[in-house]
């Protein structure tokens, strides 16, 4: 017998996620976003991720309005990241979402780059050993308590040492980029149980139409993957982007 809250969430996911387009250059516009997701969730996608830096949003913030917007979507980070906020404060955030939306909330958490730390005004330090202070953290009191609502957390790990932690202080893990050999090995790494989503960059190279995103997809599920997070490049121009996955739904959704 699995864990519920995992097990809730890879149902909620579904086989297929996008993540929303990013910039680092031009703020977010909500309304766009809002209508973004509302059509996505027509077309038939089940969840949607986005990402966070150190500062200019708050993905927590932008998953809250989301998430309002939306009938039934779930909705994942990819990554929050630790340097923005304090554990205790990550931990608040996400149990109200959690409590607000329930089972439609995932959160990944990373540890980032250096850069990143430094914005901050904090000391990068070793990733795994900040991972683990970090998490370790989320669950201490605080005052008023946090909402004691279950959510899954999930840990950006492209390493064999950051994937075994995640699946020691964690629900799971989110690797990006890799390839359907590295899916296998997670899986092994993680054990049967545990949450694997894997970010598959799209929109480029030989990734460009359905078909070809339809086989790279499934190629990860059968090396163990739970879900696969469509990535599109960072900079693409949002419209199009949303326009392509629109075009596709057909395909990637069934």
């Amino acid at each position: 017998m699995g864990d519920p809250v995992i097990d809730a969430a890879r149902k909620a996911l579904g086989p297929v996620g996008v993540t929303l387009p990013v910039s680092f250059t031009e703020p977010l516009d909500m309304p766009r976003q809002r209508a973004a997701v509302v059509r996505l969730e027509r077309l038939g996608y089940r969840a949607v991720w986005t990402n966070e830096v150190v500062g200019g949003k708050d993905a927590l913030v932008q998953l809250a309005v989301l998430l309002a917007a939306t009938e039934s979507m779930t909705f994942g980070t990819s990554i929050a990241n630790i340097w923005t906020r304090a554990p205790e404060t990550m931990h608040g955030a996400a149990s109200v979402l959690a409590q607000a939306f329930p089972d439609r909330f995932v959160l990944g958490l990373g540890v980032g780059y250096k850069e990143q730390a430094a914005v901050a005004g904090r000391e990068f330090g070793s990733p795994l050993a900040t991972i683990r202070d970090f998490v370790a953290r989320m669950d201490n009191q605080t005052q008023p308590p946090a909402p004691t609502v279950p959510y899954p957390r999930i840990i950006a790990a492209n390493g064999p040492k950051m994937l075994a932690q995640a699946g020691e202080i964690a629900d799971g893990a989110l690797p990006a980029g890799v390839a359907p050999g590295f899916t296998a090995k997670a899986r092994e790494t993680l054990g049967p149980d545990k949450l694997l989503v894997v970010g598959l960059q799209v929109l480029r190279d030989d990734l460009m139409d359905a078909a070809s995103i339809a086989a790279a997809i499934q190629a990860h599920l059968a090396a163990g993957a739970d879900h696969v997070d469509l990535l599109p490049p960072v900079g693409v121009e949002f419209g199009a982007a949303i326009d392509r996955f629109a075009e596709f739904a057909s395909v990637l959704v069934r």
